[in-house]
């Protein structure tokens, strides 16, 4: 098998596509033949020491993948040679085939493409958690989606529009705001342009939005927090604008506002079974048409560095797909 190799903490530069040995699952573990993983932000992350999982070294990055069983572990019974599965085992994606443990496996209902399996657990369970567990989001509430163009953005504009809410997205362009009013956003604001404050008092006719959903951080985080409707949940999703930001405390007591935080991977661990019932009524809502991944690029497997430069340059529309032959 070939696999991108990370064994130092030194990035992608560092890293190697090689030649290895196919591994053998072990007891309890699936092989995979790898058909297609997506770039998360944590992948970039992950291989820079900077992310909360902190794989031993040498490992092989790509949390998020999609493809066929190709062999069985002894005593695994629940999936079969053959069958389309998604794995989300935090590392191992970036490969032509990865071991995993079988309970880490999600088998595939009929009709759902590989490719789409692949963009498809780490951001909509992300987002679900958010909006819908985190937030208790009602019908004909305002969501504010920031960073809406990207990966987990995408996926709550399609989740909150599905759930019966009115969804403004903000991006950094006026590109990324036309695909965000093309996936079905009501109203659209370009933050790099316009005074976010003021956008939003006019957008929400001085109410504010009932939710934000912030995977951005940074700069833009005071403003949006003073911008909240009084009962406000403002979800802490991720910082991928780069800073933390600190907020003054006062502004959640004004507003009768909550800070929710949102951390997937941990509810998935501790509260496997309503991550199972997420995951299966967002399985039901990609087989009715309400929600698809939005893939940037497909590219070879063998070109992750172009893959991690995209992301670093803050590129990316939807998802990206390193996909074998």
């Amino acid at each position: 098998m070939k696999a991108w190799l990370c064994e130092t903490l030194d990035g992608i530069g560092a890293m190697q596509f090689r030649e290895l040995p196919t591994p053998e699952p072990k007891p309890g573990e699936v092989r995979i033949a790898v058909r297609a993983a997506s770039l998360n932000f944590p992948d970039l992350l992950i291989v820079q020491g900077k992310y909360q999982f902190k794989p031993a070294l040498p490992f092989v990055p790509g949390a998020e993948y999609a493809g066929t069983v190709d062999a069985l572990g002894k005593g695994v019974t629940t999936l079969k040679i053959g069958q389309p599965v998604a794995a989300i085992a935090g590392t191992g994606g970036f490969a032509t085939h990865a071991c995993v443990a079988a309970s880490q496996v999600l088998p595939l209902p009929p009709g759902f493409a590989l490719e789409d399996a692949a963009a498809f657990a780490f951001t909509y369970g992300t987002s679900h958690h958010a909006l819908i567990d985190r937030a208790a989001l009602q019908p004909g509430e305002t969501v504010l989606v920031l960073g809406a163009a990207g990966g987990v953005g995408t996926a709550a504009l399609q989740i909150a529009k599905a759930a019966g809410a009115r969804v403004i997205a903000a991006a950094s362009s006026d590109e990324k705001c036309a695909l965000c009013k093309a996936l079905g956003a009501d109203e659209t604001l370009n933050y790099s342009s316009a005074n976010v404050r003021d956008a939003l008092k006019a957008l929400t006719g001085g109410k504010g939005p009932d939710v934000v959903y912030d995977p951005v951080g940074g700069d833009l985080a005071e403003p949006v927090f003073r911008s909240i409707a009084w009962r406000g949940r403002y979800l802490v999703v991720g910082f991928a604008g780069g800073a933390i930001p600190a907020l003054p405390w006062n502004l959640a007591l004004l507003k009768g506002a909550s800070i929710v935080g949102v951390f997937w991977g941990d509810f998935v661990k501790r509260e496997p079974r309503a991550s199972a019932a997420a995951l299966a009524q967002l399985a039901q809502w990609y087989g009715e048409g309400k929600i698809k991944p939005v893939i940037d690029q497909r590219l070879p497997m063998s070109e992750l560095p172009a893959a991690y430069a995209r992301m670093g340059t803050r590129q990316v529309r939807g998802k990206l797909l390193l996909v074998n032959p």
